[in-house]
């Protein structure tokens, strides 16, 4: 069977895995990929105000990264547990995947321990989900976000340090403009700007406008046997206001662009212009989606995509070779390994035009 264009897998050298940001984000290095002229260019991401233009507008995810990494206990056993807080219910449980040697049973409790690694609040394990989640309950209770900001700790990727956190990751893997808590991993693009870049970036001429994507645990997850056509795409939770929406619409009746920072607006925005009639403008919208963006997808509200760069064989890249096309992509990638940019989510951008 011919290979995949768009499961391409590169030798990456361990060392062009960012490890920590640079100490100024915006001095991340830029590759401006550009669709028409099928070529490259070599930027930073301080040089964002010359690349865009007046009336372009930059649409954000303001997700907020919870602190949702656990560790404890087996208060039956004493054996060591871990596990990762994904959401709530409507009832105040959390849904919860979690680990440990043996075999969990229903009914059994977890002893929560907190940053320092005492003993702290009792996590009750309610019912077995699919997909290895679990139901549980937390006692005594209080509401999860202060719950979190006691016990968890930041759920960095395991390609960054093995996914240990250290205090600076609270404050480093999280963006400038992050207001709504619920993700459990970063939108990794929005990384790489700083409060003193947006308003450098707003002297030019350019808006803003913010939008809503938890990001989840399936996010990073490779392509399930190597097969696009089979592969089961994650859901996770976005949000469109009516005040995006409606200057997101002025803007494209304007003629400017939409640049989506990080694959998760990209995928908000569709989805919701996926709910707005054809040819007509963007309605706001929320909800789960699972939207996996594949040849032979058309665009209808993203014109250009600032992005990291990502995994082999995972959907992230799919969408952005389906974006910028695969050979194009491929050549782009290639030319960041023999550059030495630095990958992943405390690495170097892209900007596709």
């Amino acid at each position: 069977m011919p290979e995949d264009p768009l499961l391409f897998d590169f030798d990456l050298p361990r060392e062009l895995i960012a490890q920590q940001p640079l100490r100024n984000r915006a001095d991340a290095r830029l590759m401006v990929v550009d669709r028409r002229r099928q070529a490259v260019s070599h930027h930073h991401v301080r040089d964002l105000p010359d690349l865009l233009a007046a009336g372009d507008r930059l649409v954000l995810n303001n997700t907020r990264v919870v602190p949702a990494q656990l560790t404890g206990r087996r208060a039956a056993t004493g054996g060591r547990w871990q596990g990762l807080y994904l959401n709530s219910t409507d009832e105040g449980h959390w849904r919860i995947v979690c680990k440990t040697r043996g075999r969990l049973e229903e009914g059994e409790s977890v002893v929560l321990e907190d940053r320092e690694g005492r003993p702290s609040s009792k996590l009750w394990l309610l019912q077995r989900l699919e997909a290895g989640q679990w139901l549980a309950h937390l006692q005594p209770e209080e509401p999860a976000e202060e719950a979190l900001g006691r016990l968890g700790r930041v759920p960095l990727p395991h390609y960054i340090r093995g996914g240990k956190m250290v205090d600076e990751d609270i404050t480093r893997y999280q963006t400038v403009f992050a207001k709504r808590p619920g993700a459990v991993a970063a939108p990794t693009a929005g990384l790489h700007f700083t409060k003193e870049l947006l308003k450098s970036i707003s002297r030019r001429g350019v808006e803003f406008s913010a939008l809503t994507l938890h990001v989840g645990l399936g996010t990073f997850r490779p392509i399930s046997g190597g097969s696009i056509e089979e592969h089961q795409m994650h859901s996770e939770w976005c949000e469109l206001t009516p005040t995006a929406a409606a200057e997101i619409n002025a803007t494209r009746a304007a003629g400017g662009r939409l640049v989506a920072v990080g694959t998760t607006s990209v995928r908000t925005l569709e989805s919701a212009a996926a709910h707005s009639p054809d040819g007509g403008p963007l309605e706001p919208w929320s909800g789960e989606t699972d939207l996996f963006i594949r040849p032979p997808y058309e665009f209808r509200a993203v014109d250009a995509l600032l992005t990291n760069f990502h995994f082999p064989s995972t959907t992230l890249l799919v969408l952005v070779q389906t974006f910028g096309g695969p050979e194009l992509i491929r050549a782009a990638y290639l030319e960041a390994i023999a550059e030495k940019y630095r990958f992943y989510s405390y690495g170097d951008a892209m900007l596709i035009i």
